[in-house]
């Protein structure tokens, strides 16, 4: 295969990339309001339309981790999604990833998401993600003092048809936990 290696800094570059690839943004996705990657990897043999796609759905699902915009997150995933490796007791379909969303963000109201890392396969997405905020609200028992957390997290999207049907992630939880003050 043949992969396209670049850091990109801006809006600007991605479309750019995008554009000298032969693909295109739809008008949604080429405004300012989605994450963009760090770095993107894209593999070369992929259709023009298939690569759009899936970076696409990705910004829309990181943007939502980004801001907690439930739109995003509805715009990103396909009604039948599956949560391949959902935590105890966690909801499956979008509103699994909703209801995380919003009860991370009692916690961290401040949370972020960069994407460092972005790498587009077949009908894979790889993101690496790093989450930052101040833990000022409540988990599970736990009260916040405004302590900064920051951990990562690395996610594999599977996308169809222009929206993510499953997702593999693994969050780094001990780092997370040893900032909450859980262990």
């Amino acid at each position: 295969m043949l992969f396209s290696s670049l850091a990109i800094p801006g809006g600007p570059r991605l479309a750019g990339f995008l554009l000298s690839m032969g693909l295109s943004l739809s008008a949604s996705a080429a405004t300012d309001a989605l994450v963009e990657p760090q770095n993107l990897i894209v593999d070369r043999s992929l259709s023009a339309e298939q690569a759009s796609a899936s970076i696409l759905a990705a910004r829309r699902y990181d943007t939502f981790w980004h801001t907690g915009n439930e739109t995003f997150a509805r715009e990103a995933l396909a009604p039948t999604f599956i949560d391949k490796t959902p935590p105890a007791g966690r909801k499956q379909g979008p509103e699994g990833p909703l209801l995380a969303s919003r009860a991370f963000r009692q916690a961290v109201p401040d949370l972020t998401c960069t994407v460092e890392q972005m790498l587009v396969v077949g009908d894979r997405v790889v993101v690496h993600l790093r989450f930052r905020g101040h833990f000022s609200g409540s988990f599970d028992q736990l009260k916040g003092q405004g302590q900064a957390v920051e951990f990562i997290a690395t996610d594999i999207y599977q996308v169809e048809q222009g929206k993510i049907v499953a997702n593999w992630h693994i969050e780094d939880n001990l780092t997370l936990f040893k900032q909450l003050g859980a262990l």
